[in-house]
């Protein structure tokens, strides 16, 4: 029998294919209007943005296992734990605001689940390991989606990489991308 352990284990390797269910369903389930294919777009190139910066200001990130090779807590991890998974949020709710009706609901609670209760105590605990005292005290001045506090501008500076953004983050641009435009022609079919 799985434990909790084993389930966010599960959970973290099938992220994608998670948040590619979830799509899918709000897809279906989509009734779009003008209103909120425009309100959600902001949603959507927020958290697209969010991500840019994310993968930018961090090595490799992708893969079944996790992995850290440093402890980042600059640009904009200087402001919440998990900026990759915020951007998720922010794409997710977007898309499901462009959906209409229950989709944000559904949206919301699937989000919690899966990246609250699963795939961040999961990393974290990883990183706990890894860095011990030193994710400690990262994780007692920052929060794991929502700011705790507003960084010192030292904080937030760090290196960024134009490349590894690229190489990094080109995945999930085209899937926004895709996921965006199937959404916006819902509203006529």
């Amino acid at each position: 029998m799985m434990n909790l352990t084993d389930i966010r284990s599960v959970a973290f390797k099938w992220r994608g294919g998670l948040w590619t269910v979830l799509y899918l369903i709000i897809l279906l389930l989509a009734k779009p209007t003008r209103e909120g294919i425009f309100f959600g777009l902001i949603f959507v190139i927020t958290g697209q943005m969010v991500r840019c910066w994310a993968a930018g200001s961090i090595g490799l990130y992708r893969g079944v296992e996790v992995k850290a090779s440093q402890l980042v807590t600059w640009g904009p991890y200087a402001f919440v734990r998990n900026p990759l998974y915020l951007g998720n949020g922010l794409i997710g709710f977007g898309w499901a605001i462009m959906a209409g009706g229950w989709s944000v609901s559904l949206f919301v609670i699937s989000f919690v689940i899966i990246y609250c209760f699963l795939i961040i105590p999961y990393e974290e605990t990883f990183l706990e390991n890894k860095f011990g005292d030193s994710y400690l005290r990262y994780k007692a001045r920052t929060g794991a989606l929502l700011i705790r506090r507003w960084p010192k501008k030292e904080e937030i500076s760090g290196p960024f990489s134009l490349e590894v953004l690229l190489k990094s983050e080109k995945h999930s641009i085209y899937v926004t991308l895709v996921g965006t435009i199937l959404l916006i022609t819902r509203l006529w079919w």
